[in-house]
């Protein structure tokens, strides 16, 4: 695998991104939202950099089964999320591809009587979008090509990488031999 972004950068523009939230939260009443289970990490990192009080949820979106790369059909999971009515929300992924879960999970938020909804993703895949939206706030721009790492994965592997990384087909084909049969998310 090639390394893409390192730990690093990461670890700055994560905390540029925290204290720029903060700067625009401080006083009102702030949720962050992290969306399962590619955000985990992100949103571990950003909250102890938002020096703010908030509140923390989760909400679970779904479209990727298995050793795939191409999503199915998404479904969203709500349990984890505390109630928004009136507050702020920042809605936080790991990464902004067609634009297709962010729309569906803004759908589901605003329909919850939120005071305001934003975004954050911690990538954002250039020329991919399909969608009239853009995030609030993101980490970095990069080209179209399936990364893991931070949280994000193929097959369940590659989550607890500390930078995001471009697999090679090799990678590819020696996790899905290793994990034949174990159905995964992809993460995107």
């Amino acid at each position: 695998m090639k390394t893409l972004l390192s730990e690093m950068a990461i670890a700055e523009r994560v905390a540029q991104l925290g204290r720029t939230i903060a700067d625009v939260y401080r006083g009102r009443p702030l949720t962050v939202l992290g969306v399962l289970n590619g955000s985990v990490v992100l949103v571990a990192d950003l909250i102890r950099a938002i020096d703010t009080p908030h509140q923390i949820g989760f909400i679970r979106a779904s479209s990727y089964r298995g050793e795939t790369t191409v999503p199915g059909q998404l479904t969203i999971g709500t349990d984890l999320m505390p109630a928004i009515e009136g507050r702020d929300v920042l809605l936080v992924d790991d990464i902004f591809d067609t634009g297709r879960t962010m729309v569906r999970l803004l759908d589901e938020l605003n329909g919850r009587n939120p005071a305001s909804v934003c975004t954050a993703v911690l990538l954002w895949k250039q020329g991919r979008s399909e969608v009239g939206i853009i995030p609030d706030y993101h980490g970095f721009q990069i080209p179209d090509t399936f990364v893991v790492g931070y949280g994000l994965d193929y097959n369940d592997d590659y989550r607890h990488l500390p930078w995001i990384a471009v697999l090679n087909p090799d990678d590819l084909d020696e996790v899905g031999a290793k994990s034949s049969g174990r159905n995964g998310n992809a993460g995107r």
